[in-house]
């Protein structure tokens, strides 16, 4: 899918989204996408959007299976992170989950054909391999949270892109 693709399909409306935080004492599960915004790749925690009707625990739980083949149980609400850089806009919340079962593999989209899925890989990152990754690379979140292990203990509303 190219990044023109994705733009008329994630772009130009509000995205409500779930996303899950799986972590070990030196990293967290990260998922690698292509062709997201002008950066290209693209690691980011497992999520996606919200379907109409959909709670968010419902929404966490699809999305992480979806992308890395685990069931999880939904933790605590972590934070919120809002984006908005035209054409991309989304509220996103971060949920701690547990308990992971089944095998780790790369998942899919279902909103995209086989041919052209986006997700390129799907792994536990340490946070000394997050911390030499371009910033351009990582979820915004990764900017408010230096060094990366940080992000284990951040609260609140957080705000990248253009406000």
């Amino acid at each position: 899918m190219t990044t023109d693709e994705v733009k008329k399909l994630y772009g130009n409306k509000i995205r409500v989204r779930a996303c899950g935080l799986l972590m070990e004492d030196d990293g967290i599960l990260l998922v690698r996408h292509s062709n997201i915004g002008d950066s290209g790749d693209l690691w980011l925690p497992p999520g996606g959007g919200m379907n109409y009707g959909e709670s968010l625990e419902a929404c966490l739980l699809r999305e992480f299976y979806e992308e890395t083949g685990l069931k999880v149980e939904a933790g605590p609400l972590k934070f919120v992170y809002q984006f908005i850089k035209p054409p991309f806009h989304a509220v996103e919340f971060f949920f701690e989950v547990n308990n992971p079962k089944g095998t780790l593999q790369k998942g899919y989209d279902p909103e995209m054909s086989m041919k052209k899925q986006i997700i390129q890989e799907v792994r536990h990152v340490t946070f000394s391999e997050i911390s030499i990754i371009p910033l351009q690379h990582l979820h915004g979140i990764f900017a408010h949270c230096e060094p990366p292990s940080l992000i284990k203990g951040l609260t609140g509303l957080y705000t990248g892109g253009v406000t």
